[in-house]
């Protein structure tokens, strides 16, 4: 690993630690103590930890291993190593900030200024390759599997959340988390770079066949190849890839450790029609590449 290299994997690291911070103090400081509950595997350890006086800081962590293990298959290690750091920050630093007062009574501010804080801290982790709810490792199985996106899919879960939410805590409580739930989502949209949950990359280089073999390897995804020629560097192949926002950063890594003289532009899809997302079979697949 060299010089360059160093850094950014250290202030990727400086932004997964900042990014966790700032979730665990929006969730302690504005949303918690007015019982305005998070979406996905936080969501879910709130009510456990209301109903049954669990500390969220160990619910976050238990309940979360299942889907670490599935982020783990479906993205690869670096994307466990840097979810499980994230996790651990989260954790210890939620149980530090509930020593604090909340900052508001309010509900609307809490609302408001919580989950855009939360989308913040949420969003910073996931533009540095972590994770702290690993609710979308699973929707991003089911997706693969079923004709829902990983959105479609996540607004569900986060929905039925809500309801048992408005049982224990009244209906207003559940609506206000909701709203919550939009805010947070479109600051993480903007501090990611996107959340559109269907991203396209385009990736000219010169060694589209061992590229394209890596991309199916680590993440799953098929690659059309497409035969270009640049202006001034001649003959080039350009890969083209359908995939979620996730398995962006290690698209990114693949693309330097096979050739880092790759060009990668990272586009937004509004809409899929077919099965261009999803997993082929993979006996299918590999035998079509040994074809070739």
């Amino acid at each position: 690993m060299n010089k360059k290299e160093k850094s950014k994997k250290l202030i990727s690291y400086i932004l997964l630690t900042f990014g966790a911070i700032l979730a665990s103090y929006a969730l302690s400081t504005f949303l918690i103590p007015n019982n305005i509950l998070d979406g996905g595997v936080t969501g879910i350890g709130i009510i456990i930890s209301k109903l049954f006086k669990i500390p969220l800081s160990i619910l976050v962590i238990v309940i979360n291993i299942p889907f670490l293990y599935l982020g783990y298959k479906n993205v690869g290690k670096n994307f466990l190593y840097r979810s499980i750091y994230s996790m651990i920050i989260y954790s210890v630093f939620l149980t530090y900030f509930e020593m604090f007062e909340p900052v508001t009574d309010q509900i609307l501010l809490a609302t408001v200024f919580g989950g855009g804080l939360l989308g913040v801290g949420v969003g910073l982790v996931l533009h540095s390759g972590g994770c702290v709810d690993g609710t979308e490792s699973l929707a991003t199985v089911i997706s693969k599997k079923t004709s829902f996106s990983v959105g479609q899919i996540v607004l569900l879960f986060n929905l039925i959340i809500y309801s048992i939410a408005g049982i224990f805590f009244g209906l207003d409580r559940a609506m206000y988390s909701l709203l919550t739930y939009f805010i947070t989502f479109k600051v993480i949209d903007f501090v990611s770079e996107g959340l559109e949950q269907a991203k396209a990359a385009l990736i000219v280089t010169e060694k589209g066949t061992d590229l394209a073999d890596e991309i199916y390897k680590r993440l799953g995804r098929t690659v059309t190849k497409i035969k270009g020629k640049g202006l001034i560097s001649g003959e080039k192949e350009v890969l083209y890839c359908v995939l979620t926002r996730v398995e962006i950063f290690e698209l990114k890594r693949i693309c330097e450790e096979m050739d880092e003289s790759s060009f990668i532009t990272i586009l937004e899809v509004s809409e899929i029609i077919g099965n261009h997302i999803k997993e082929k079979p993979k006996r299918k697949i590999k035998k079509q590449i040994k074809t070739k």
